[in-house]
Parts: C-alpha cells; structure tokens; sequence
C-alpha cells in the first residue's frame, strides 16, 4: 500500500481527560492540566491526541452522553481553554482528534427535551429519535440495554416508549431523519472550522436501526435480547456514513477512526476501505473480546485469561485482511478495556516491565496506526485494591452489579468483585500516576475515583528518571515508525511453524528493501527456538540487555532487521 496519508506513519496517544490532571484542584482531570502535561506527550514522540469527550455533559457515561456537541463541559474548562490546548497542541507538530457520540445523545441535550415535549405531526424534534407504541402493553421489542436493564423506557406524558441502547439517560438518535443528520453534519464541520484534526467515532456502527425493530436473540439467564447482533452494521450505516464522508469528512485533511461492535472482517472492509469513501480506520474487538463465556451471570465479565492462540488467529486474520485493501488501529488497551498488562501481560513485580515492552514491540511493528492508552507507556495497571462497589464509579460496572447481585443474587457479591478488579473499565479510569506525591501528582485533593496503591513504584517522574524504561521503550517504537517504511507498507506475514506455538508469536514484516522479524514469548517460560536469523541480521530492539539466539526468555521480545532477500528467477530447465 502506497504510504499517502499521514495518518499512517502516526501514532496516538488517548488522553482520557477525567483522569489525566487536575488544575482547578476540585480532584477531577480537566483542559487546562491537559496544556500542563503537552511537554510530557510530545516527548514520548506521538503524533495525535484523541480525546475522550469534553463536551457539556451531565456524566452519566464518563461523558458519552451529551447535552450540547458545541459547548464544553464547565467540568473540564471553557471552550477558550479548548481553544488554548488546540493552539498549543498545534504549536507543538500535535493533533487532536475529538470524540464524536451521534449514535445517542443526553437526555438533558435541547433536542430530546424537545422531543419529549410533544407527540403530535407539528413537533419537528419528535422524530430525533426512536419513539414507538406499546406493543400488547410492554416494550415494542424484548432488547435488553448493553448497561442492564431494558433498552426502552416509557413515557408517561405521550404513553410511548423511546430507546436507548445504553443508559435511559442515552436515548437513540434516529439517523433516518435527515434533519438528525444534517444536524450533525452541520456540527462536525463547526468543529472543523476551530482546527481539529479529526474525529473518533463511538459505536458509530450502531447508527442503523433494522427495518421493524425484530425482536434479538435470548443467551443465558436474562430476560432480554442481546440487541448487539441485531443493531450492528444496520441495513443504511453505509448510506449514512457515505452521506458523511461526502458532507464533511471528504472537505477535509483529517483522520478519522470508528468504533465498530459486532464486525466481520468483510463488514469491516466496507468502513475502511482504501478507496476513502467512509472512515480511515476502525477499532474492532475481536482480539480483546476473549472474556469467556458470554452465557454466564457476569456476561463478560469473566475470569478467563485471553490465550496466545485466541489472540494470535484475531491479529492474523485482521492484518492479512486489510493488507492492500483499507487500513485499522492497533491496540491493546482504551478506556473501555482493562489495563493491557494486567489482562494480556503480567503484573508481578518481575516480569510487569519485561511483558509491557513485549506487548508494545509486538503491537506497534504490526501494520496500521497505533495507539496508546494514558498510562499504558508506564505499565499502569489494574487497581486490586477495590474491594467494595463503593469505590466503583463506572455505570455499567454499578449496574451489573445491581442485577448480578443485588435483584437477581446470581453470583455473590465477593465473585463479582473479583471479575471487577479483572475487567471493569474504572480498571483504565483510575488516575494517570505522575509521580510519588499525594494523590500520584493527579490532584491535591480527593480524587473523582480512587488512585491505584502502587502509584509509588509506577509512575511518570521515575519512568523518565529510568533509561530504560517503559516509556523510553515506547519512545523508541515510534521513533523506528517514523523512520522505517516497511512499518508502514510492509506485508504482514506469520512464521510458518508458528501457527499451534503456545508460547511464541513470530511474524515478518517485508517490503522490497527491508525484512523484520519479530519474535515474542508470551509467558513466564524459557523456551528454546531457532528461527534460523539470517546472518546479516541486525537487532534493531529488545527489552533484555543481551541477546540469546536459540533462547526466547520470559515475555521476551526481540526485532531483527536484515535486506529482503530478491526471489530466485527460475531458469528455463527450473521451469
């Protein structure tokens, strides 16, 4: 694939603003303490921030509810520290991309009040969202909310119900509206009028809704359908997304990225297609989504631990599929995901570093673009010491908890405290540990959500006081992407006896000049290999201090540079 974009050779750093750095001492993170920590970004070397929202929200989801897409949440700053950061950020070779929330918005947004104002034929605002009559008394259809509970709620004023696929304060946005969408459109290119680099679309693949809202599929102990494989990839999102591109995104030198839910590989290719006419890239879950048995009480939240098997088919299956043919991200961890070296790694004082860097090297020599999670570049992890739903704040967590525990008394509360500390998104919305100080440098006062214990020994200050550290680690990849093609345009490839290893992941990337190869042990085990490195080879990066040819030490990771090989011509008597 030819490398047009600059979006290719980037890479992104989330900042999940709540708990980034507080300025305004009131232990919540906010815009200006943002500004405050840009030295700190642009020396790790990234390229773009994306932000999680900002906007004036009542934060029912951590901001994925909003009440107005053109304003700032008094939370976080004003839009002149917006401004500020924008500028700064700019000043400094960074972009930002926003966090676009269109599939729902707020209860509390002027649309939906306005909306509930009325049903009658003259309230335009009626039909911003999904409204409908009882069906035989109860719901219009049996889904169920991906936060508990059903995803319809009723209305006592016009005696219908309005879905939302996420809390009752998310009511669905109905895209099939025009006037919604060209509200929207109308609203992406304000933001690009103040500078932004781009947007990052959530859910983005539940816009449309199926053609007579059909009852979903029943799993487990619960009594509504799962609406997940019903809802994703809707019978127009191509239609809309187009519609998109070709009002705003198209206008426009942006990066653009959705997150997809319920994707195939073929799904996929539609959305980011080379051709540039819907987004530039996707988040899929396939490679983070081994939680278990979906059937069980906890749904995903279970205590299985992802196998290097699992994790390795997801990764081939999406590199061999995009290769030529449209770009995706690269991630281990977000803030919806638990900490990647908790989950994926391992968090014991002695191989914690060792298993970062090799998730690091292992994800960032892949083809796509990139990101990291704050705090991933310290080998932040998940926060053991909660042990009571007390210091929960997320709403998904609280609600499962309620119907796991408290309604229906499928589990006890103490083994769903332990599938918590496993995967709980408050796992990446602790605070980002800066240093040894109170509160990890986040605040000096009491934190929205509980700082992680270990603040002490993971933090920034000793990151950057360490040269070989995590962060240097990270550093390093993205300064090779930027100066190694094959990273970009390279053609991905598994090692031929590397299908069944249970410890190893081996793969080459090649282009026309440049071979490398990248060799990961994915466990505590010593194990004895011999991928026949060729004897020009050059190591390029590892996260031991000595090289061992033939022994792959735990979670050791090591990169091989060497020329590509020309194929062999064939004579005439070969032939």
């Amino acid at each position: 694939m030819q490398t047009e974009k600059w979006w290719q050779k980037a890479v992104v750093y989330q900042v999940y603003p709540k708990s980034f750095q507080d300025s305004n001492h009131d232990g919540i993170g906010d815009i200006r303490g943002i500004i405050q920590r840009l030295d700190y970004i642009k020396q790790l070397g990234v390229d773009v921030i994306w932000l999680n929202p900002i906007y004036k929200s009542p934060d029912i989801d951590g901001g994925y509810d909003i009440s107005d897409y053109q304003d700032i949440n008094p939370t976080f700053g004003s839009m002149a520290d917006f401004d500020e950061l924008l500028s700064k950020a700019h000043a400094m070779g960074l972009k930002i991309i926003m966090d676009l929330v269109v599939n729902h918005s707020s209860s509390q947004h002027d649309w939906f009040q306005k909306s509930l104002a009325s049903a009658e034929p003259d309230n335009d605002y009626r039909d911003y969202y999904v409204w409908r009559d009882p069906v035989d008394g109860h719901e219009p259809n049996n889904w169920g909310s991906f936060f508990s509970g059903p995803a319809w709620t009723y209305d006592e004023k016009s005696g219908q119900y309005y879905l939302h696929l996420f809390a009752k304060e998310q009511p669905d946005l109905n895209w099939v509206n025009p006037k919604v969408r060209h509200s929207i459109f109308d609203m992406m290119n304000w933001w690009a009028a103040k500078g932004i680099d781009g947007f990052r679309m959530d859910v983005i693949s539940l816009i449309s809704k199926p053609d007579g809202l059909p009852n979903a599929p029943i799993t487990g102990d619960s009594i509504f359908g799962n609406p997940g494989p019903v809802v994703s990839n809707g019978p127009r999102v191509h239609q809309y997304i187009r519609e998109m591109n070709n009002k705003v995104l198209s206008k426009h030198d942006w990066m653009t990225v959705g997150e997809t839910t319920g994707m195939s590989v073929n799904d996929a290719k539609k959305y980011a297609n080379i051709d540039g006419s819907e987004l530039d890239m996707l988040f899929q879950f396939e490679h983070v989504g081994y939680d278990g048995d979906t059937n069980a009480a906890q749904g995903h939240f279970s205590g299985y631990t992802p196998k290097l098997k699992d994790i390795r088919n997801s990764i081939v299956k999406w590199q061999t599929a995009f290769d030529g043919t449209g770009w995706t991200s690269l991630y281990w961890s977000n803030h919806d995901q638990p900490r990647a070296v908790s989950w994926f790694g391992n968090k014991s004082p002695e191989y914690r570093e060792l298993s970062a860097k090799m998730l690091a090297a292992l994800l960032h020599f892949l083809q796509g673009t990139p990101y990291i999670y704050q705090g991933e570049e310290l080998g932040m992890t998940n926060n053991d010491a909660f042990q009571s739903i007390t210091q929960y704040r997320d709403v998904e967590t609280l609600n499962l908890y309620r119907q796991t525990v408290e309604q229906k008394k499928l589990t006890s509360s103490k083994e769903m405290l332990d599938y918590l500390r496993i995967h709980s998104r408050d796992n990446a919305r602790t605070p980002m540990q800066w240093d040894t100080s109170s509160n990890a440098g986040f605040s000096d006062t009491k934190p929205w959500l509980e700082t992680n214990p270990n603040y002490q020994a993971i933090n920034a200050k000793a990151a950057l006081d360490n040269p070989d550290s995590i962060f240097y680690f990270y550093q390093k990849l993205i300064k090779l992407r930027h100066q190694l093609p094959v990273i970009t345009d390279g053609r991905f490839k598994l090692l031929p006896d590397n299908e069944q290893d249970d410890h190893i992941f081996a793969y080459t990337r090649t282009n026309s000049d440049t071979t490398l190869l990248i060799i990961a042990n994915f466990t505590s085990d010593t194990i004895t290999r011999n991928y026949d490195v060729p004897k020009d080879a050059k190591l390029l990066i590892q996260n031991y201090t000595d090289d061992q040819e033939s022994t792959i030490r735990p979670y050791e990771v090591k990169v091989y540079q060497y020329p590509t090989k020309p194929l062999k011509k064939m004579s005439n008597k070969e032939g």
